[in-house]
């Protein structure tokens, strides 16, 4: 007797087979046709660091033309540097696809030149242009490495272009966490680098004059870089009916009183949701008055006091001296008739390098300081103060008078007399701030003699110290260096950032400034570790692949071999 049950279970199964293969195609070829249609990306790492911010996707998304973008980190780096270099080629990845077709990127490797003279100038343009390069020196299995690199880019726009240096940080963390700085801020820097080629800024900013603020030039780097991104105007307040039509003032550094019907023009600009930032000194006090003999610092009769006190700060009349400050040359001998000089330490020239985790001093370098006041905060019902930056450990204040004289630089530092603490000199304030004139009469000829007592809720920043936004001036040129800069040490500092930074956030408190605050986690390996165990460590991550795979051959060969044996 024939049967025919096992033929007719062989194509059962083969029917079966057929109708699962033709059923995972067509669930591929459905997955990419969605996929094609619908983009999305999915981040499974815990500090979310190939996630692009929204604020940036859609800067990117509305980008009218081609962006070029060139980066100068092409090369082979140690593993710090390799890292920023991914870092930088993943994050332009994910921009270029937002872009939709609107942004290319090309590495180039500046050290690949071989022609000598051709290598150097091609370094002096890239200097020119504002990319500041790095000695690198690195150990790699135990030799030294040393090499010029140009980690930062050039963005390029419609006949514009701008530098982006990458490698950012505060230059006192160790070189580890200052590359990681740098990888936490490469979004950040790259799409602002993008925002100021492409985008022209609608926002105006008024910079207040009438009260001996700052002087054209000693403020033309700062304003300089503003008009990058917004529209600048310049004005006397006296002579200024009303703030209107401006999104923006800055106060720099006055040294004459406001009159009641300036201070109403600029409370009532603050009341209805314009945005300030105060660099007011509370004493007088300058190296060009301190001469020979010395003098006395006094306060100011500025006439803004009761002003702050109301918006929730006060300008304390003090000086603070602080053991981690910078440098003056003083006089320190003589040979023959000739002056000897020397760089020596000037206590009232604060290096300010502690901050808050406010992404207007997040990864912000040193910031330097002259005859700087302490702040208080005071009760301001509603608003929110957030300290921004602060001195040392190793301050000391002042009271008024304050007596400064060059003898200071040469005397032994008592520590003793440097245990103020972190002293607090600039603060954000945030909220619906209560004006000045609430309950008291317009001042005569106001152009808005209605008072508007509560203000809509706004933003204004105040820091003690007018210095800090004043560059300085090349006394043989007369041209203005850049704002940080210090001329006698040749170190740049961070005043610019910091400024900028500032009112960035105030304008835009919900826009690109906040990627700032992205913050990527550190876990640096065992390197005693490694190097004892690093023969093992290849061997498992080479072998161990190989021999699972061939453990999983077997056991499906004896699976399929057990299966088809029964038939």
């Amino acid at each position: 007797m024939v049967t025919t049950e096992q033929p007719v279970q062989h194509t059962t199964k083969r029917k079966r087979d057929l109708i699962r293969f033709i059923g995972w195609v067509a669930g591929i070829i459905l997955l990419n046709l969605l996929a094609a249609t619908y983009f999305f990306r999915i981040d499974l790492t815990e500090d979310k660091r190939y996630t692009i911010a929204p604020v940036t996707k859609q800067m990117l998304q509305s980008l009218p033309d081609d962006v070029v973008v060139e980066v100068y980190l092409e090369g082979d780096f140690p593993a710090g540097f390799k890292r920023l270099q991914q870092t930088v080629r993943e994050t332009l990845d994910e921009f270029r696809i937002y872009a939709g077709g609107n942004l290319r990127y090309v590495f180039i490797d500046p050290t690949a030149i071989t022609d000598e003279k051709s290598r150097t100038a091609y370094f002096q343009q890239l200097t020119q242009k504002g990319i500041i390069p790095t000695n690198l020196k690195a150990t790699e299995e135990g030799k030294q490495v040393e090499r010029i690199v140009f980690p930062g880019a050039i963005i390029k726009y419609k006949g514009k272009e701008t530098a982006v240096n990458l490698l950012k940080g505060n230059l006192a963390a160790s070189a580890d966490e200052r590359l990681n700085q740098s990888v936490e801020g490469v979004e950040y820097e790259l799409a602002t680098g993008i925002r100021k080629v492409a985008f022209q800024g609608n926002k105006i900013i008024g910079y207040i004059t009438g009260q001996g603020e700052l002087e054209m030039q000693q403020a033309t780097d700062l304003l300089g870089s503003l008009q990058e991104y917004y529209r600048v105007a310049r004005g006397e307040l006296s002579q200024i009916p009303t703030l209107k039509g401006l999104d923006l003032i800055i106060i720099a550094k006055p040294t004459q009183p406001f009159s009641e019907a300036d201070k109403y023009k600029i409370d009532q600009f603050i009341m209805n949701g314009g945005k300030a930032v105060f660099f007011v000194d509370a004493l007088n006090a300058n190296m060009d008055s301190v001469g020979a003999g010395g003098m006395f610092a006094m306060p100011y009769n500025l006439n803004l006091d009761d002003m702050l006190f109301r918006y929730g700060v006060r300008l304390n009349p003090t000086i603070i001296m602080d053991l981690n400050s910078g440098f003056i040359p003083l006089v320190t001998g003589y040979m023959g008739d000739r002056p000897q000089t020397e760089m020596v330490n000037w206590r009232f020239y604060p290096l300010l390098n502690n901050f808050s985790k406010h992404p207007i001093t997040r990864n912000l370098d040193a910031v330097y300081s002259k005859f700087i006041g302490t702040i208080d905060t005071v009760k301001a019902e509603g608003i929110r103060k957030t300290p921004l930056i602060y001195t040392s450990n190793y301050s000391r204040v002042l009271q008024v008078p304050v007596p400064v004289t060059l003898e200071e630089a040469r005397m032994e530092v008592k520590p003793e007399q440097y245990q103020a603490g972190q002293q607090p000199v600039g603060y954000l304030l945030e909220g619906k701030f209560t004006s000045l004139f609430r309950n008291r009469p317009a001042p005569a000829g106001a152009a808005e003699p209605k008072v508007k007592e509560e203000g809509v809720a706004t933003k204004i920043a105040v820091f003690s110290d007018g210095d800090l936004v004043r560059n300085e001036i090349n006394p043989k040129t007369g041209q203005a260096y850049e704002l940080g800069f210090d001329r006698y040490n040749n170190v740049k500092f961070a005043n610019k950032e910091l400024a900028m930074n500032t009112i960035h956030y105030l304008l835009d408190a919900g826009g690109l400034i906040n990627v700032r605050s992205k913050e990527i986690q550190l876990r640096p390996l065992d390197k005693v570790r490694v190097k004892e165990e690093r023969t093992r460590w290849q061997l498992l991550n080479l072998v161990a692949p190989i021999v699972l795979l061939a453990l999983f051959g077997i056991i499906r060969y004896y699976m399929r071999k057990r299966r088809y044996e029964r038939f």
